[in-house]
C-alpha cells in the first residue's frame, strides 16, 4: 500500500513541477532550481515520514536545542 502511495504522490509532484516549469521564464535559471530543490526537499521529507513515521518533528528538534538555554534564563 505505501509503494502505491509513494507512486502517486510522486507522479502528483512531478506533474505540479513539470506545471510549474513551463510557467517560468526561460531565462530564470534559479527560479527552476528552486522549484526543483524545495520539491525534491519536500519528496524526500513526504517518503520518509511516509515510511518512518516516528520520526520527530522540527518543533522537537527546536525543543532540544532551546530548552537548556530556557533554564539558564529562568534562573
Amino acid at each position: 500500500m505505501k509503494w502505491g502511495a509513494l507512486l502517486g504522490y510522486s507522479f502528483l509532484i512531478i506533474c505540479i513541477v513539470m506545471f510549474q516549469l513551463a510557467k517560468i521564464k526561460k531565462d530564470n535559471k534559479k527560479e527552476k532550481a528552486a522549484l526543483i530543490s524545495l520539491s525534491l526537499l519536500g519528496w524526500i521529507l513526504a517518503t520518509l515520514l511516509m515510511f518512518v513515521p516516528e520520526l520527530p518533528g522540527p518543533t522537537q528538534l527546536i525543543d532540544q536545542i532551546f530548552k537548556p538555554l530556557g533554564k539558564l534564563i529562568e534562573k
